[in-house]
């Protein structure tokens, strides 16, 4: 795995924030990376029978940036993704609390991630956190089910046109029935289906990092 400099475990998030009081990590940009359902359920060296390996180290490098700080778990099989956001929401919680400002704090999360991404966007209500939703929008999908579900926050989705069943998420009702200020939409057309995010694919990891850092 990365070098412990450049990437934290999400479950050492706790003691990064016992140093909270350093100026330095204060000013820092938080990125909570969540990947795709395939990673839950295979190792990062196993393939796709589609789309191939995973490039989550690289896309974890990618996302990096002098001033940011990567926070990262690979989840374990069959992970309720209602319960796995809010165990982020109380370590995003944590962070504020602790003294890092809410702009600096983003979620990122591809396909299933990127459903855990919303659920936490939806649990904390808070529309200064930073969000961006990768192939994570689809037709009669599972969060639609809620007819109380709202997202909140400043987010960006990005979708791929040959992933099927996709639809941009500002069709969706979820996003309509919300109030956002601050989104931004992409819909890109690589013709990899799904597997657009299995690669570390300047096509959405530059807009992503455009997103968060404000670039």
């Amino acid at each position: 795995m990365a070098s412990k400099n450049i990437f934290i475990t999400i479950l050492t998030v706790f003691s990064i924030i016992v140093y909270g009081q350093k100026s330095e990590l204060k000013q820092k940009q938080y990125i909570f990376f969540l990947h795709n359902k395939f990673m839950e359920e295979h190792t990062l060296d196993e393939a796709h029978p589609k789309y191939g390996i995973v490039e989550y180290e690289k896309v974890l490098h990618q996302l990096k940036d002098s001033s940011s700080i990567i926070l990262f778990e690979k989840r374990k099989p069959n992970t309720d993704p209602a319960a796995y956001a809010l165990k982020i929401k109380k370590q995003i919680a944590r962070l504020i609390k602790k003294g890092i400002k809410t702009e600096n704090i983003a979620v990122v999360g591809t396909s299933q991630g990127g459903y855990i991404a919303q659920y936490i966007s939806y649990y904390l209500k808070n529309p200064e956190l930073k969000f961006v939703f990768i192939g994570a929008s689809f037709k009669d999908d599972s969060l639609e089910k809620d007819p109380d579900f709202k997202l909140y926050g400043k987010i960006l989705s990005i979708t791929e046109k040959s992933d099927d069943g996709h639809v941009p998420l500002s069709q969706e009702q979820r996003f309509i029935r919300s109030n956002i200020k601050n989104f931004k939409e992409i819909e890109l057309n690589t013709g990899l289906n799904h597997g657009f995010l299995f690669k570390a694919l300047d096509a959405w990891i530059i807009p992503t990092k455009e997103w968060i850092y404000g670039k």
